[in-house]
């Protein structure tokens, strides 16, 4: 992933659809949602 984005995992939910979120102890951290494009200005 992107340097804006590390230490984050990432889960595709549809082809298009990416949830970027860190897990932490006891918790799962949405951070963002969105296509590829939006989520990484291509």
């Amino acid at each position: 992933m992107k340097r804006n984005y590390i230490g984050y995992l990432e889960c595709h939910g549809k082809p298009d659809l990416l949830l970027i979120y860190k897990r932490t102890e006891g918790e799962i951290l949405l951070y963002r949602t969105g296509s590829h494009a939006k989520l990484f200005k291509l």
